[in-house]
């Protein structure tokens, strides 16, 4: 058996909200590795979201999701592939605990996200979660694939701007996030051959220095490194890992389209929080979903607030 895994990540360039990795790993016989697991989980799952909504959506999250739309399709999907492995959050705090363990103690940061909880679903036209996910379970065993987990890394916004401001670079902050998932990808099974796909991170080409950082257990060879594709082959102990850096990864892989679609529905639901509590705190402010031009309008309307709370900049603002 080997692993094939995916990642990508949501809210790099916004000014408010936390930044979130997220990875998707599944378990597929060793000759299936490079097989395209939308044709083999086709009975349900698809590249698109169907009107009948017999499959399940699984797609890059800027095509299901758009600002302060309809959450529905991400939440289905997502929801529904955490139920296929016998997880059943019923609220925000509840997916942090299974994606992203210790991740709640960072909320105690923030009076925005300590305050409260939020239920989900979110929306009200998810379906039936239990039906869906065992018809995902049913074509998962028939083709002999297992979801072996989905993993998330979230960056509260002061949580970023210190870890930015340690390596002076938004781009490496990201990249050690994606080099933690790898991390914890790894050791959710002791199988002998690993690819991971990653969306490919900015313009950046060449990845062995970070690699051999992050793994200095392993013997690294670059395979390809062009403008399309960093490819490398990590080797330890008979161990193999292959991993990726691709652009538009989501459209080339199954489960770096599934992260992209974990960590969007999470930052969304950070958002969610945190509108839901600076809208308590001013009178007729609208919310925000965080990215330039929009948050600079939020930060001038919300101005009252933050100074009556004595709300310091550096906590709330991202400063890359």
């Amino acid at each position: 058996m080997a692993i094939v895994a995916g990642i990508d990540e949501a809210g790099f360039g916004p000014l408010l909200g936390p930044l979130v990795v997220s990875g998707a790993a599944f378990r597929v016989a060793d000759d299936r590795v490079n097989r395209c697991l939308w044709d083999t989980l086709a009975a349900s799952c698809s590249r698109e979201v169907e009107r009948n909504g017999r499959r399940l959506a699984i797609a890059d999250s800027k095509k299901l999701y758009h600002s302060r739309g309809d959450l529905s399709n991400l939440e289905r999907s997502v929801l529904v592939m955490l139920a296929a492995a016998n997880k059943n959050p019923c609220s925000w705090r509840g997916l942090l605990d299974d994606l992203a363990p210790k991740a709640t103690e960072a909320l105690e940061s923030y009076p925005w996200y300590s305050a409260t909880d939020l239920p989900i679903p979110v929306g009200g036209g998810v379906g039936d979660i239990p039906t869906r996910s065992n018809a995902l379970r049913r074509d998962l065993a028939d083709n002999g694939v297992e979801l072996l987990g989905l993993f998330c890394e979230p960056l509260p916004e002061g949580h970023y701007n210190r870890l930015v401001g340690s390596t002076n670079n938004k781009s490496v902050a990201l990249l050690g996030l994606v080099l933690r998932i790898v991390d914890r990808i790894l050791r959710c099974g002791d199988d002998q051959r690993v690819l991971v796909g990653v969306d490919r991170l900015g313009g950046r080409t060449h990845y062995r220095e970070p690699l051999q950082t992050a793994f200095p257990g392993f013997e690294l060879q670059i395979m390809e490194e062009t403008a399309d594709r960093s490819a490398y082959r990590l080797a330890n102990a008979g161990r193999v890992c292959r991993i990726e850096f691709v652009v538009g990864g989501e459209d080339r892989f199954f489960a770096v389209a599934l992260a992209s679609m974990v960590s969007k529905y999470l930052r969304e639901l950070y958002m969610r929080v945190f509108n839901d509590y600076w809208c308590r705190q001013h009178a007729g402010l609208k919310p925000t979903a965080g990215y330039y031009t929009d948050a600079e309008r939020w930060l001038r309307d919300a101005a009252p607030a933050l100074k009556r709370l004595s709300v310091h900049r550096n906590v709330l603002v991202r400063t890359r």
